[in-house]
């Protein structure tokens, strides 16, 4: 048995009913289930549907997400998120060095490394190369002022805590922001890079070993071989490249508003929905929203 869940922006909530029944009658799906009126609804289905990659296009670009997915075991006993551009709506490279008066030059280059067309590590001492000399206090002004949350996320990690999940942060960024961050949200752990401070300013450089794409799949296999569940068990959700290795190793692989090179490797993609869409995806009803 598969389910298929149709979700729309909680902001703009304009899932139409009749869309989704039009599609639960072509498809030949059981009962539709709203679990936010306007914003998500799920059917069931008895096998995977030929052309829903077809109706996947069709949806985007009437603002709808679509997932089909297998019935059992939606819901996941970890969580393992991506902080940049995934529970941060920045990248905290970026916002360090426009402050360093670098901003367009790095972020183009984040671009391409998000984007699989660099490679993640070279990438990296390049663009944390360029903040040398930068005031270390630079990293808390931007905490302060640079970097905003992306909507939903406090709620997915609460609720599924609320069930009895594990949360885990893993970024490729630095550990400075991700500390703040997980705490904020509600993370259990958080991993990342550790910028090298001397006499106040950032060196330049990175501690050893970088955490890139091997590093997050190692995350994945350490924490859950920890608390004694499976790869299976768990929903990861991130945006660039160097997530790909956790997202299709994860039983449940969210691409969100991610790089088109990504979204191409990732069967579960939201482009319209805030971070609620993976609650939706694992059949919680806006009603059993943790806020």
């Amino acid at each position: 048995m598969f389910t298929a869940t149709l979700l729309t922006n909680p902001v703009a909530r304009g899932l139409d009913p009749a869309l989704v029944e039009n599609l639960r009658n072509a498809w030949g799906g059981g009962d539709a289930l709203w679990l936010a009126p306007d914003e998500a609804a799920e059917f069931a289905l008895p096998i995977m549907p030929g052309n829903s990659w077809d109706v996947w296009d069709d949806l985007q670009n009437q603002g709808v997400d679509l997932v089909v997915q297998p019935a059992q075991n939606r819901r996941k006993k970890m969580l393992l998120a991506d902080m940049d551009s995934t529970m941060i709506q920045q990248e905290c490279i970026d916002e360090l060095a426009d402050e360093a008066g670098v901003g367009a030059h790095v972020a183009s280059i984040t671009a391409r490394a998000m984007n699989g067309e660099l490679n993640f590590e070279s990438a990296l001492l390049e663009r944390v190369g360029l903040l040398r000399d930068l005031p270390e206090s630079v990293i808390a002004h931007v905490l302060a002022t640079r970097i905003t949350y992306m909507p939903g996320g406090a709620m997915l990690v609460k609720t599924m805590k609320a069930q009895g999940a594990y949360a885990a942060l893993v970024s490729g960024g630095f550990t400075a922001f991700t500390a703040l961050v997980a705490a904020e949200l509600g993370f259990d752990e958080n991993r990342a890079n550790t910028l090298l401070v001397a006499d106040g300013r950032l060196t330049g450089d990175v501690a050893r070993p970088i955490l890139g794409k091997a590093a997050k799949v190692a995350a994945l296999d350490d924490i859950t071989a920890r608390l004694g569940i499976a790869p299976a068990d768990v929903l990861a959700v991130g945006d660039g490249a160097n997530d790909l290795g956790m997202l299709s190793r994860a039983g449940a692989g969210v691409a969100l508003h991610a790089k088109p090179a990504v979204q191409a490797e990732c069967n579960i993609r939201i482009n319209h929905g805030d971070l609620t869409a993976l609650l939706y995806i694992q059949g919680y009803a806006r009603s059993e929203f943790v806020i």
